[in-house]
């Protein structure tokens, strides 16, 4: 069965921000009505590379391949929100690590979400370093770079992305990031620590990084 493409993104830009990355996804969904990040991070410049598309399931898949990249900033079109709004959070943290601005409009949808995503990512960005702003339905992200300062602890509000994806910028920030009430992610993505870990990550279950 495809793997869904709305968790290989964290994986994806785990490896694209990450020094010295090179993973493989095997059998990644590719419907077009869900693959608006992977258009956004190509226009930003990831080296992601999509090879033997095929069918299994009755959905197009394809084995994807990234490395590490020096990211560029862009302005994500309203129009593509539909085929990515669950992906925004972890785009954010790309736009983060990123040179240059990147905007994302028409993504009011986000603050009805498990949480006010727009707010709790805009926040958390600015606690590690990252110059952020917000509108209704706007979030733009001044990149560092790839000189995330990190060095905060970011309250995911119970929201598996919010969670996941901090603990993805952790991969490539100066300082640890520490993630409270990130329970969720276990239901939602059993293993994710375990495979931050094959990525260089260090985790830390939330009782013992409290020690």
């Amino acid at each position: 069965m495809p793997r869904d493409p709305s968790s290989a993104a964290f994986l994806i830009v785990a490896g694209l921000i990450t020094k010295d990355s090179d993973i493989s996804l095997p059998s990644v969904g590719l419907n077009r009505l869900r693959t608006g990040l992977f258009d956004t991070l190509l226009e930003m410049g990831a080296d992601m590379q999509i090879s033997n598309q095929r069918m299994e399931g009755g959905e197009p898949v394809g084995d994807i391949r990234v490395r590490s990249s020096q990211l560029k900033g862009c302005a994500v079109p309203a129009e593509r929100a539909a085929s990515m709004i669950d992906e925004y959070p972890i785009l954010a943290v790309a736009a983060a690590a990123a040179e240059g601005e990147s905007r994302m409009v028409g993504v009011a949808e986000l603050r009805v979400k498990e949480t006010d995503r727009i707010s709790v990512m805009a926040e958390g960005l600015a606690r590690c370093g990252v110059e952020v702003a917000e509108t209704e339905d706007s979030l733009t992200v001044t990149g560092t770079g790839g000189r995330i300062a990190g060095g905060a602890e970011i309250d995911s509000s119970h929201d598996h992305r919010i969670a996941m994806s901090f603990l993805t910028l952790g991969l490539a920030s100066q300082h640890p990031v520490r993630v409270s009430s990130a329970a969720t992610i276990a239901t939602s993505f059993p293993g994710f620590d375990a495979l931050l870990r094959q990525l260089g990550g260090d985790i830390q279950p939330e009782d013992r990084a409290a020690r």
